[in-house]
């Protein structure tokens, strides 16, 4: 577990799922800095985010949301971001300070939100919520960033380089799940290998599995 430059006045808040990835993304980042915080469970499938309350904290009515002190503070990335900067003891090991360096964790944060989102992370949310659409297409496309994913992590062990980064970070949950949206990571044994690598981080834990998919 990495020291924390100082610590927050109270235990920050987190509002989210433990079903969510993007909700995993912080605990994860939380623990590996070792700060104190506070789950706020919400059920998304009563639609909690989408209550007048939660709506004054995140406007869009996703999770997660923190509240540290009087910040107040959504999206997943930018809260990694900002609990980097504001205590981790080395921000830069997360978030390199040079300018390609920076440029591959941005690269990998677009990934997350683009066609990992669209890819593995929809496919799932199909089979958690039994939606009634083909998941074809989302599969498919699943298969074509884990296909790039393992070329680029056969020669080298994290997303942005020789360490781990908050790139890793941000992909790491929808990846590991991502046969619970019927996606196999059989074929792809560098990410599998990438997956551990992740798992073997000092404060790591796992996100809550569900049952379907593959994982049923």
């Amino acid at each position: 577990m990495n020291a924390v430059a100082r610590l927050p006045a109270q235990p920050i808040k987190l509002y989210g799922s433990a079903i969510s990835g993007h909700v995993h993304r912080v605990r994860l980042f939380l623990s590996m800095l070792g700060l104190p915080f506070e789950s706020i469970e919400l059920d998304l499938r009563q639609r909690a985010s989408r209550t007048p309350e939660f709506l004054a904290r995140n406007p869009f009515g996703q999770v997660p949301v923190i509240e540290d002190g009087e910040v107040t503070l959504a999206d997943s990335n930018a809260i990694m971001v900002y609990l980097n900067e504001r205590y981790a003891s080395d921000p830069a090991a997360w978030m390199p300070r040079d300018p390609v360096g920076a440029a591959r964790v941005q690269r990998w944060f677009s990934v997350a939100a683009g066609p990992l989102a669209h890819g593995p992370a929809a496919a799932r949310v199909m089979a958690l919520f039994g939606l009634a659409v083909d998941p074809t297409e989302t599969v498919t496309r699943s298969h074509a960033l884990l296909a790039v994913m393992e070329i680029h992590l056969a020669q080298q062990p994290f997303l942005a380089g020789p360490s781990a980064t908050l790139a890793d970070i941000a992909n790491y949950a929808y990846v590991a799940h991502a046969p619970e949206g019927g996606v196999s990571l059989e074929p792809y044994p560098h990410v599998r290998a990438w997956l551990a690598r992740v798992e073997a981080l000092p404060g790591f834990v796992p996100m809550v599995r569900t049952p379907v998919g593959m994982a049923a």
